[in-house]
């Protein structure tokens, strides 16, 4: 049984051999059935300029799912301040709460959202790679613009998103609740948390030490069929291990004929171990491990799978099955 709230992490992966336009509408889909699920919140990841996930804005995907759901949380997990000017975000985000109180979130990442160097120089305007002092400088920026110049009325709740534990001090030092990329880094988990919380500063933002956990979970019927539903993102994960970034995002049958090599298996088995993959037994089991190890006051599920129905039907399963 898993007693914290569930949530969920938008990708927008793009299906092969479909237009993205396609996977824009899913994303309307998939806002509205998982508000009907029950689900505590739903962010959207920024990226740019990869073939397996659309370029779609935090803030436009926010705006337009708040404008269609009633009860959802929905906000950026994370929009990328490197990228963006802090008053712009302030602005974006504070007009997003005013028109929907106590449902928006700012979850702010470092990032540039992209493996794609000329995109990354092109979203900062050809400046070099942002320093940890320049980071700290923007997510400050956007918290105090927040409170002094933008102030419509309810605030965005605001996140720091982290794979580190750097990630983690900043978020312990200004009082911001932190989302953690289990997801992305499972391996520093543990530390990065534990830092967080021995050095964590109350704010206005934050009273106490807060933390959600993002973890890769894919449910089905049974441990085969979820193996079946997650190969087309070890595909992805695997041109990463090679530093290819161009890879497309496959259909579960072009992922089936996928010739891995030894090292690429090795590492893709070692990744899964520490995420949530299987039938909704092992699916809860392990979320609930998750749990016990990271003290997570939640969970955020991230389901990179081809097709809407397939996705929703996980979300089902877990929410079904967390009850116990």
């Amino acid at each position: 049984m898993i007693t914290v709230p569930l949530s969920a992490l938008e990708v927008a992966m793009v299906q092969s051999g479909a237009p993205a336009v396609d996977t824009l509408r899913d994303t309307t889909e998939f806002a509205r059935r998982l508000e009907g699920l029950g689900y505590e919140r739903l962010w959207y990841a920024e990226h740019h300029h990869s073939p397996a996930i659309g370029a779609f804005p935090p803030v436009v995907l926010t705006a337009h799912a708040a404008a269609l759901t009633s009860s959802l949380r929905l906000g950026s997990g994370g929009v990328l301040a490197p990228n963006h000017a802090p008053i712009m975000l302030a602005e974006q985000f504070g007009t997003l709460a005013a028109l929907h109180p106590d449902r928006i979130d700012l979850g702010i990442g470092r990032g540039p959202g992209t493996f794609d160097e000329p995109t990354a120089r092109a979203l900062r305007r050809g400046a070099a790679p942002t320093t940890d002092a320049e980071y700290r400088d923007d997510v400050t920026a956007i918290l105090r613009l927040l409170v002094e110049e933008v102030a419509l009325g309810p605030l965005p709740e605001p996140w720091l998103l982290s794979s580190s534990t750097a990630g983690a001090a900043l978020a312990a030092e200004l009082g911001l609740p932190i989302a953690f990329a289990h997801h992305i880094r499972p391996d520093n988990t543990s530390a990065a948390l534990g830092h967080y919380r021995e050095h964590f500063t109350p704010s206005r933002w934050c009273a106490r030490p807060r933390v959600l956990v993002c973890v890769e979970t894919v449910c089905a019927g049974t441990d085969e069929e979820a193996a079946r539903l997650a190969g087309p993102m070890d595909v992805v994960k695997a041109g990463l291990l090679q530093g290819r970034s161009e890879v497309a995002f496959p259909t579960p049958e072009e992922a089936a004929a996928h010739a891995f090599t030894e090292q690429e298996e090795k590492a893709l088995r070692a990744f899964r171990s520490q995420q949530a993959h299987g039938s909704p037994a092992s699916v809860v089991k392990r979320l609930t491990e998750v749990v016990e190890a990271t003290g997570a006051d939640e969970l955020m599920l991230v389901t990179p799978v081809h097709a809407l129905a397939d996705r929703l039907r996980s979300y089902e399963l877990v929410k079904e099955y967390a009850r116990g």
